[in-house]
């Protein structure tokens, strides 16, 4: 997933005033990046307004520079995105949807992410994230989850691969709890989860995870993601041959009582 930033002018303004401060000081971007904890590359992200400096960042920067107040005064105007620019649109429409339907190949989807294991996810990202940017998601990632406690709930039907399951993010504590947290969530009457066996030879989710969404218009819409971003499809076509796709691989997943047998199988086995 990329950055939470996006270019926004707020954030080219105060790279211009960090810059402009930097150079009149003469100070080389490495020496300024050694004294804030940035790589020089780093730096310049900040100062062409491609990359959301932290709380950190600014404190020392004020000191470096010798502008406290200068700095400070223009990082105030700082708008902090809680999400990437283009995951917006499918915000929206998640916040709003009637059913969600999703088949995962890779990691869990953040609908269903215990906090710690968001953290590790977001942890792992490349190029690295701040300490207070992965805090900023995580708990963006939780207030989405009020989509399955709302009045009405959201009917989720998910499918999600079985190594998905086994992967140990996090540690194994942290994978046991969120084990548990997915057998909770399957005793609700609005959610349906089913593993897909990593037996199975071959079935029709092989090009990779989606979601599907219904809006309180009844219509449908699908999610896709990739390294590069997400996209919104609307197209009727496109959506149909994700409909029919997920069809098949809910009816060669194992049924929502044989997954939660073996999603405590493999919580008791850590």
């Amino acid at each position: 997933m990329q950055d939470c930033v996006d270019g926004s002018p707020s954030m080219r303004m105060f790279g211009a005033v960090v810059r402009a401060l930097r150079e009149a000081r003469g100070g080389s971007r490495e020496d300024f990046g050694v004294y804030v904890g940035y790589s020089a590359s780093q730096v310049a992200m900040v100062e062409r307004g491609a990359r959301m400096p932290s709380a950190r960042f600014v404190a020392r920067a004020g000191e470096f520079l010798g502008a406290r107040e200068a700095v400070e005064a223009a990082a105030e105007h700082l708008e902090r995105r809680r999400y990437p620019a283009w995951f917006d649109d499918y915000v929206e429409k998640e916040s709003a949807a009637v059913s969600l339907w999703a088949y995962d190949s890779h990691v869990l989807k953040g609908l269903v992410q215990t906090e710690d294991y968001a953290r590790t996810v977001l942890g792992a990202r490349v190029p690295m994230l701040d300490d207070d940017e992965i805090e900023r998601r995580v708990q963006a990632r939780l207030e989405r989850q009020v989509l399955l406690t709302r009045v009405p709930p959201v009917s989720l039907s998910l499918v999600i691969e079985e190594w998905v399951l086994r992967r140990p993010v996090g540690g194994v504590a942290v994978l046991r709890c969120q084990l548990e947290r997915l057998l909770e969530l399957s005793e609700k009457r609005n959610i349906s989860i089913q593993v897909m066996p990593t037996a199975i030879e071959s079935h029709a989710g092989f090009t990779g995870p989606w979601t599907l969404l219904e809006t309180p218009e009844r219509e449908w819409v699908a999610y896709v993601e990739g390294q590069a971003g997400g996209l919104v499809l609307q197209d009727r076509t496109e959506v149909s041959e994700l409909f029919q796709r997920f069809g098949m691989i809910r009816s060669q997943a194992l049924t929502p009582g044989d997954s939660a047998k073996l999603i405590e199988r493999m919580a008791s086995e850590l």
